[in-house]
């Protein structure tokens, strides 16, 4: 005769009752099941080798479960490095891009800078004679201020010493006046900007006497 496993109510034995396992999970947001991460697929298949072995404490199925605990625990560090190389490969592109639109930025200055020299000049020889008044005046004063905003500064002063990678010098001399290579006078001013030279700043020097 077969036992019927059974309550005392008549019902069947839980024990009996066949076991479902759903891996997915509600979206708290929209109510809908959704499909589980890779996280929650690992601790959930963990979670049924651990019922199994439970159930059929056999060393056959211990070898299993562990067996696929480590299958799975490696599927899950892949997937977190391919995450991670993707994240790091996100993370250089923007660094470069925002390094490419810098260094764009910078050439667009250089080059406006460069285009404006003969204009920048112009208005330095009419501040020497005492031409540079009025309207003009104010318009060469909002030019240069323009152009410092943008990072293109004007240099070369008398008495600096001399620099052959700031300076070209269009007159040389010799004075007992000086130590060291040294600017007399400024003929043209120079132009740059934080990371070039636009213009060398042309320059009358002297050096020591022999």
């Amino acid at each position: 005769m077969t036992e019927d496993r059974t309550s005392g109510s008549g019902a069947p034995d839980p024990e009996d009752a066949p076991r479902v396992t759903d891996k997915r999970r509600i979206d708290p947001e929209t109510g809908q099941l959704r499909e589980p991460t890779p996280e929650e697929a690992v601790l959930a298949e963990a979670a049924e080798a651990v019922a199994g072995v439970a159930d059929d404490p056999s060393s056959e199925a211990l070898v299993a479960a562990e067996k696929l605990a480590a299958d799975r625990l490696d599927e899950l560090q892949r997937a977190q490095a391919a995450h991670y190389n993707l994240e790091q490969q996100y993370n250089a592109y923007v660094k470069r891009s925002k390094a490419e639109t810098l260094a764009a930025h910078d050439r667009g200055v250089a080059t406006v800078g460069e285009a404006l020299i003969p204009v920048l000049d112009d208005i330095e020889l009419a501040r020497k004679h005492g031409d540079l008044t009025g309207p003009f005046a104010s318009i060469a004063e909002k030019l240069e201020a323009t152009l410092q905003r943008l990072g293109v500064e004007r240099y070369g002063e008398a008495g600096e010493p001399f620099d052959p990678a700031v300076h070209e010098a269009l007159m040389h001399a010799h004075s007992a006046d000086v130590t060291e290579p040294t600017v007399r006078e400024v003929l043209q001013p120079g132009y740059r900007t934080t990371d070039r030279i636009l213009r060398a700043a042309r320059v009358a020097v002297v050096d020591p006497e022999g």
